[in-house]
């Protein structure tokens, strides 16, 4: 601590009231967490924690994740009292329109938040990430004597996040993973919303994690020497993750409220403030921080230095091993080598060439061998379906074998595995992409979500993408997910017809930097399409007009995945009758939205009424593109157990239905 003068229970204090006041000015938040916990905190980041204020984004820092995140004041003191550009007129906006100090910490909102939990349990899950993108980028870059990839994730975490089940997860495989440089601090204090929590959360935490191959530790969450002892012996465990189980008061100083779930959710009120600062020897007005205790916790100077030193380090890292650190700068900065576009763009071209028929799944694995070979960053794998979703290629090494591979064995784990991804693209360094049944993303839909808020690349991939899945029946075929997908925002969403717009389609997404590309994969044969120049030029801009007719058409026939070899049926049946249609291919609905209107209008014109959408999935997404005058041609219903192609025909994906619902439009 920069002044001995000050004790750490001051320094402790100074979070509880800062945490206090601004929920009370709010009138809204929750003071508990950040008084409770603020003891633990202090040890933590003064004594302990890598950072620099001055540089939220030094890529060398240790990561700090609130999973408990509805005591963000908690974090908002931190990052106010240690010196980050985080005024204290922010604190006393807390919750308030416009301020860096929303109701839960968010990415992107407050300097030196490092992801958005609301959700609880996910900002462990991020925390996992992390933890997994630091030992194998570390693995991958540290030389003897060049530790240039070194720091520790630290989480606390409340009863809440551990009882979430995606806390099992997570915790699971960092046991597995031997994260030894995840250290969670679980703030025990036996009180959730609803009371004292023995009613409902009863498990032996310690015993849990202790099962998943962690080292576990208790303390006194109130007792500064032992939680620095505590995290003393966590740091030095190489191979096990750590969970520092501390006892600790929720709403520590209130002397009505304290140990009472009155102090979880509520502002205390102003009687109670009162006599809180009194009780914990705090008579200083609200949102008044002493300058000897602003000057105790500024971390600004120690955050210089520690930078600094690290810059150095990579100097002598880049003069012994100047390939190397040019690769780790890039992979930091989050830029694609400069060669790839064009070598993608030739793959593109080859696929075109190939005309090979094979399911976009295959095709998929395809794109991933042809791109992870140009793209070392490339990290991912499957919840236990890597053999159905194919996501493997020939340089695929699991981080369970190797700490510098790339793939990675999530186990049947959808929703933390799209979290821990989250993660891993928050840490940076890598681009991860992960793997599932579609219908599965449902386990993982909240993960998706919060992705998409936090406008992180994570590449969704998700096979089996229809009906067309057949005789696992209509547990395992997706109707409605296209459509949730689609209406998420900052959410891309790509459904490829065949292996050329599989392989724009993963273009697409490498290259994308603000948020999750969803690609949806068949587990049936896909028809590969002959293209024009003009055609393939079309792919990447969503849509574009697979087969056309002499002049303006009467009618438009728009289709994604495996209905538009369907579709391209159905308009050669129309057009030997003398009637004019056009087929339009839409693989990417947000992607072809986004184009400007002469092109949309070039492909979808006005004036042309009679339109005809035709997806196997939910109907309702396709309406606004058909219009009043149009027709969809798709799912009302779940699914039923059958082989593919007879449910394909069953539920109306057959070219003379096409052919009979355009004339009905006619």
């Amino acid at each position: 601590m920069a002044d001995k003068a000050v004790s750490r229970r001051q320094c402790a204090n100074a979070i509880r009231a800062l945490s206090m006041d601004a929920v009370q000015k709010a009138r809204s938040g929750h003071p508990g967490a950040p008084m409770g916990m603020a003891d633990i905190a202090e040890v933590l980041w003064n004594d302990f924690y890598q950072h620099n204020p001055g540089n939220p984004g030094w890529f060398n820092r240790d990561r700090f994740v609130l999973s408990n995140g509805h005591g963000s004041m908690l974090i908002y003191s931190l990052l106010h009292l240690t010196g980050y550009d985080l005024a204290i007129e922010e604190l006393q906006q807390f919750r308030q329109l416009g301020s860096k100090t929303p109701g839960h910490p968010e990415y992107g909102y407050t300097p030196g938040v490092e992801t958005t939990t609301g959700p609880l349990g996910q900002g462990l899950a991020n925390a996992v990430g992390m933890a997994i993108a630091e030992k194998t980028l570390a693995a991958q870059f540290n030389r003897d004597g060049h530790e240039v990839v070194d720091h520790h994730s630290y989480a606390f975490v409340g009863d809440g996040c551990l009882m979430e089940g995606i806390s099992h997860e997570v915790c699971s495989l960092a046991g597995t993973l031997n994260l030894g440089k995840l250290i969670v601090f679980y703030d025990d204090n036996g009180i959730s919303i609803d009371g004292e929590i023995d009613q409902w959360f009863a498990d032996d935490t310690g015993k849990r994690f202790a099962a998943y191959g962690w080292q576990v530790l208790s303390v006194d969450g109130h007792d500064p020497d032992a939680i620095g002892s505590a995290i003393e012996q966590a740091r030095l465990e190489s191979s096990r993750p750590s969970l520092i189980s501390c006892k600790t008061i929720i709403g520590f100083g209130s002397p009505n409220k304290q140990g009472t779930a009155a102090t979880h959710g509520a502002p205390l009120g102003d009687d109670e403030i009162a006599a809180t600062r009194a009780a914990l020897d705090w008579p200083h007005a609200a949102f008044v921080i002493p300058v000897e205790i602003k000057q105790a916790w500024d971390a600004t100077e120690k955050g210089f230095s520690a930078e600094s030193a690290w810059k150095e380090k990579l100097v002598c890292y880049e003069e012994e091993y100047p390939e190397l650190a040019m690769e780790l700068v890039r992979r930091i900065k989050g830029q694609l080598p400069g060669h790839f576009s064009a070598k993608a763009d030739a793959y593109i071209s080859q696929c075109q060439q190939s005309a090979d028929d094979i399911a976009s799944r295959k095709a998929s694995q395809n794109c991933i061998e042809a791109f992870a070979s140009l793209l070392p960053e490339l990290i991912g794998g499957s919840a236990d379906l890597t053999g159905s979703n194919l996501t493997t290629w020939s340089g695929s090494t699991p981080i369970s074998e190797r700490a510098n591979g790339n793939y990675i064995y999530f186990g049947v784990r959808e929703f933390g595995m799209t979290a821990i991804a989250t993660g891993i693209a928050l840490h940076g360094g890598f681009v991860p992409y992960t793997a599932t049944f579609l219908i599965f993303m449902e386990y993982a839909r909240n993960a998706v979500r919060m992705a998409a808020l936090m406008k992180q690349q994570s590449i969704l991939v998700y096979t089996h993408d229809s009906i067309g899945q057949g005789e696992d029946g209509p547990t395992h075929q997706p109707v409605e997910q296209l459509a949730s997908l689609r209406i998420t925002p900052n959410m891309s969403l790509w459904r490829p017809c065949d292996h050329v717009e599989t392989a724009v389609a993963w273009k697409a997404a490498l290259e994308r930097h603000d948020g999750p590309t969803a690609l949806v994969f068949s587990r049936q044969t896909l028809v590969h399409q002959q293209r024009n120049e003009e055609q393939l030029a079309g792919i990447p801009r969503g849509a574009y007009i697979l087969r056309d007719c002499e002049g303006e058409p009467e009618i438009i026939v728009m289709a994604t995945g495996s209905e538009v070899a369907i579709c391209a049926e159905a308009i050669a049946t129309l057009q030997s009758e003398g009637i004019k249609a056009r087929l339009v291919s839409i693989p990417s609905v947000d992607v072809f939205e986004s184009q400007d209107v002469a092109y949309r209008e070039s492909v979808l014109p006005p004036a042309v009424r009679k339109r005809l959408a035709v997806e196997a999935g939910a109907v309702d997404c396709w309406r606004k593109l058909v219009g009043l005058d149009g027709k969809v041609i798709g799912m009302e219903s779940f699914g039923e157990s059958a082989p593919g192609p007879v449910l394909m025909e069953h539920f109306g994906f057959s070219a003379n239905n096409v052919v009979d619902t355009a004339k009905s439009l006619l």
